[in-house]
């Protein structure tokens, strides 16, 4: 049972490498080079797509939304002018701040797992598929697909976490036949901890356990999500190819 743990905890970077060896596998300032410059164009295209998945996962599962905010550099002014609802200027990278869920845990979690689809269906492929192309076909293939395939691992602290933390809150608040413990519920664990526990306000060992839960439970269906894009990986793709040498 270690073991098996052992080997899905080190897979994703197993992955990266692996690619990132045939990516090398003949020396070239070129293929690095690519390299780079997919992994910026990927990241810059993907980030607004990222966001705008938010939306489109709150509003197919019956939600409504009515803000969100986007940084300048990642086009929110062009995107404006496509979608009212974005508007230009945000904190983050980007962030949903206008959205009504009708009181659907549901709809919420599919307004923060929405975005993560391109991990599943597009990201994790293209960085597994990396493996045993030649040098500069990996380069391209790993510079596009690792800002997507590792996406879910950079959102561990803001919609991982909240994933865990508002099925947490709710199964807490069935069993206390209350609503208090949304307070657990955040798109920014950091921000969260502050604001509970370095603050004025009075907080309890079942906020504490309450959070650490949630944390793990994010990290756990991190995991699920790197998973099943190395599922669907080898349903099209096959089985994954060593390293070209």
């Amino acid at each position: 049972m270690a073991k098996e743990i052992k080997h899905i905890l080190a897979l994703p970077f197993e992955d990266f490498f692996s690619g990132l060896e045939s990516c090398l596998s003949k020396v070239s300032y070129f293929n690095l080079l690519i390299m780079i410059l997919s992994f910026i164009v990927s990241w810059w295209v993907y980030v607004p797509l990222h966001e705008l998945g938010h939306a489109f996962g709150c509003i197919l599962g019956g939600g409504t939304v009515s803000e969100l905010q986007i940084s300048p550099m990642y086009g929110a002014a062009f995107l404006k002018e496509i979608f009212p609802f974005v508007s230009v200027g945000s904190e983050y990278a980007g962030q949903l701040t206008g959205f009504d869920t009708k009181g659907s845990d549901l709809i919420y979690l599919l307004t923060d797992f929405f975005p993560f689809l391109l991990t599943i269906f597009i990201g994790v492929p293209l960085l597994r598929s990396a493996s045993g192309s030649r040098p500069l076909s990996a380069a391209i293939k790993l510079g596009f697909g690792l800002p997507i395939a590792f996406a879910p691992f950079i959102s561990f602290s803001g919609d991982y976490y909240e994933m865990g933390s508002i099925i947490v809150s709710r199964i807490a608040n069935f069993i206390s036949s209350t609503s208090q413990f949304n307070i657990w519920r955040s798109d920014d664990v950091f921000k969260l901890a502050g604001e509970i526990f370095f603050s004025t306000n009075p907080y309890g060992l079942i906020d504490i356990l309450g959070v650490i839960l949630s944390f793990i439970l994010g990290i756990i269906l991190i995991y699920a999500t790197y998973l099943l894009g190395v599922f669907w990986s080898r349903i099209i793709l096959g089985p994954k190819k060593k390293p070209s040498k």
